[in-house]
């Protein structure tokens, strides 16, 4: 029984490293959605190197995020973050997590779109709810109304995230199962896109 779980998985990461090839797979949402414990996994799987943008800006800044909003704004962090990943989908293959506004910036987004192949992790409020409610970490949360602002950043966002790659939703199940999802969505996604 173990030998035919370890084939299937083997299989799927075969088939998904194949479909990629030397490309990134660079995952998009709001946050919540799961990019970084999903990626993690991802990266796993396909046996590739996993990196989390927000981590990145914060090891290259030495401030975590919220202390670059709070000390340069909005703005000056998003160009920050759109040099930080132009230079990391210059290497690959590997994963990469976006922060919830990087496909939002034009700029960002044009690096990703030559860069890789992007996945939208998309959930609804509910579930983007639970996630992050538990913490107190996110600075876009930080209103008198935070999920109303969640909600907010949902009907602004989703239209942009959807020119991503691929749309694979992040519903409530467990992570695992999410990440073989993901992969899943991309052999099939991709196979699609060189035809028969």
């Amino acid at each position: 029984m173990s030998e035919t779980v370890l084939t299937l998985g083997e299989s799927l990461r075969d088939r998904a490293r194949a479909a990629l090839g030397s490309r990134n797979l660079i995952l998009v949402g709001l946050m919540g959605a799961g990019k970084s414990s999903i990626g993690r996994l991802v990266a796993l799987q396909l046996g590739v190197p996993f990196v989390d943008t927000d981590a990145e800006i914060e090891r290259v800044s030495r401030m975590s995020v919220a202390e670059l909003f709070a000390a340069y704004g909005e703005d000056e962090f998003r160009s920050l973050e759109a040099r930080v990943i132009k230079r990391l989908l210059k290497g690959g293959p590997r994963v990469v997590s976006t922060g919830g506004g990087a496909f939002v910036n034009d700029r960002t987004r044009r690096h990703i779109k030559r860069g890789g192949f992007s996945v939208w992790l998309k959930a609804d409020l509910d579930v983007l709810w639970e996630r992050v409610n538990k913490r107190d970490t996110r600075p876009l949360l930080k209103t008198e109304n935070p999920k109303q602002t969640l909600e907010n950043l949902m009907n602004a966002r989703y239209p942009i995230y959807g020119e991503a790659d691929l749309t694979v939703i992040s519903h409530d199940v467990n992570k695992e199962t999410m990440a073989k999802e993901v992969l899943l969505a991309v052999i099939d996604a991709l196979k699609e896109s060189k035809g028969p």
